[in-house]
């Protein structure tokens, strides 16, 4: 499972827009703008969910799932879910 949230962090730390995500990735712009759009978890075709997950991978950045432990090293950020919080879909 990933988030809208953590696909625009994900972009955020590569240093780039929706575009040159989908061609990163090898998905259309409309797909890339609905997944992000999502309240909280994407939900999609599964191929296109693993595309992005495996792109990102290969540009550098691991998404990290609900209390899994990062196992690649390296400078990362994580978000640390309050009961409550507002911002709890990264």
């Amino acid at each position: 499972m990933i988030t809208s949230g953590q696909i625009r962090a994900a972009r955020a730390l590569l240093g780039i827009d929706q575009r040159a995500l989908a061609a990163l990735v090898g998905i259309s712009l409309p797909t890339v703008q609905r997944m992000e759009a999502s309240d909280g978890i994407v939900r999609g075709n599964v191929d296109t969910l693993v595309k992005v997950i495996e792109g990102l991978r290969e540009a550098g950045i691991e998404l990290i799932g609900d209390n899994a432990p990062s196992t690649d090293g390296g400078r990362g950020v994580r978000q640390i879910v309050a009961e409550g919080n507002a911002h709890a879909d990264l």
